[in-house]
């Protein structure tokens, strides 16, 4: 098979049905333009949450008196602890110089001792921050000999999860509905030009030429309708993101950069939903095209 051949019959199909060609490609573009701006989004939400979830860490407090042997050892057990990745001791100095900063006032100076106890600030795992995860290490805190009380952010974290739970099942089922209609309509536009064809399709079958000789024209089709779909809607995103938002809030800016990658997924993508609309109409419609 010639493969000129195969390019002239595609770019033939884009003459023969140029309306519904170029309605696949705006669509693909619409599509993957509001898929792109739901990427972002949730991009640039993960990327705040794990902030957020990098800043949950635990206090445990240590029951007095305390000995610089005793802390050590307790120390050594919270590292035993899966899921914990640094532990930093606080004496009751520390405790009292960081409650002047946070509150302005020396808390020795008013009550004339010092009643905050040591503690050890207790930094998780990426992957023990959730809330099912840390609950897991705050129970086995608590069975250690010599911690007195533990306190976390865990109302925070039970809603980060729930939050972004939901967060992820309603971009999935958005991104899913924008796909499917892409595909369709790509799928549309090659079964009408397999119907403007079919009479030549016929005469190709009759003559012996194989199955995948006829349809591979058709595929490229679908293909370079998602191909320039993806390039416009990747240029379109770039220049938002990139350039217009400056312009439009420069503080949100800084956050929404994307790396290059990004704009070429946003191409593949296009080529993917193509090929995917292309193959869902040959495999229904090369076979049942009518003949008269």
């Amino acid at each position: 098979m010639s493969f000129s051949y195969t390019v002239r019959e595609s770019v033939s199909g884009f003459k023969r049905t140029k309306l519904s060609t170029f309605v696949s490609i705006v669509t693909i573009s619409i599509s993957l333009l509001l898929l792109g701006v739901f990427a972002v989004i949730t991009i640039n939400t993960s990327r705040f949450i794990d902030t957020l979830r990098n800043n949950v860490e635990m206090e445990a407090f240590m029951q007095e008196p305390t000995t610089r042997d005793g802390v050590s050892e307790l120390i050594n057990r919270v590292k035993e602890i899966p899921g914990v990745d640094q532990v930093i001791f606080i004496s009751k100095q520390e405790a009292a110089e960081i409650f002047k900063e946070q509150f302005g006032e020396d808390v020795q100076s008013v009550l004339e001792f010092n009643p905050l106890p040591p503690s050890l600030k207790i930094f998780l795992e990426p992957a023990y921050r959730t809330a099912i995860r840390a609950n897991e290490v705050y129970e086995k805190l608590k069975a250690i000999k010599g911690v007195e009380s533990i306190i976390y952010r865990k109302a925070l974290l039970e809603f980060i999860d729930q939050k972004t739970a939901t967060a992820h099942n309603i971009t999935l089922g958005l991104g899913l509905l924008i796909s499917l209609s892409a595909i369709f309509l790509v799928s549309n536009t090659i079964r009408l030009a397999i119907y403007a064809k079919r009479r030549i399709l016929r005469t190709m079958e009759l003559v012996g030429a194989t199955p995948g000789f006829i349809r591979l024209p058709f595929l490229l089709e679908g293909i370079i309708q998602g191909l320039v779909g993806g390039i416009l809607a990747a240029c379109v995103l770039y220049i938002l993101l990139e350039h217009a938002m400056r312009f439009i809030l420069l503080e949100v800016a800084q956050y929404v950069h994307m790396e290059p990658m990004f704009y070429l997924m946003v191409a593949a993508a296009g080529v993917a939903l193509g090929l995917v609309g292309s193959i869902i109409s040959v495999s229904r419609f090369i076979n049942t095209a009518p003949h008269a």
